[in-house]
């Protein structure tokens, strides 16, 4: 499909990005997805060669539009349409965030109250005071 174009929201639940259209147009809408800075709404056409930018707490990922597709494919076939270039800093601030949710609850302990569990969401979110 040289030289064609897709949604972002169809393009992005089609290589698996995300598990549904739907939840892809609302991280639209919500101004997690970004081409070249800013934020680009669902309708939004994409073309090979376009580097897309998808916020999740704690990191932003970064991707490379190799190909378009429409329709959703399988998994094993994804690297052909695009390529993660997210650097690794952001991929090391992953494993330390990981690691720190692992490291503050010992296994046995139960359920998190709900200060533990706001605490922990604004952890991820990213939102601490420093």
């Amino acid at each position: 499909m040289a030289g064609a174009s897709v949604r972002i929201d169809k393009y992005l639940w089609s290589v698996r990005l995300f598990k549904t259209r739907t939840i892809a147009a609302e991280a639209c809408k919500k101004g997690k997805v970004m081409m070249n800075g800013i934020s680009v709404k669902s309708s939004r056409t994409i073309k090979a060669g376009d580097e897309i930018d998808i916020r999740i707490p704690p990191i932003t990922r970064r991707f490379k539009v190799l190909d378009v597709a429409e329709k959703r494919m399988g998994a094993k076939l994804t690297p052909d349409f695009i390529k993660d270039i997210t650097p690794p800093d952001q991929i090391e601030m992953l494993e330390l965030a990981r690691l720190a949710s692992n490291a503050n609850r010992d296994r046995g302990m139960g359920r998190p109250t709900k200060k533990d569990r706001r605490d922990l969401e604004k952890l991820q979110e990213g939102d601490w005071d420093l």
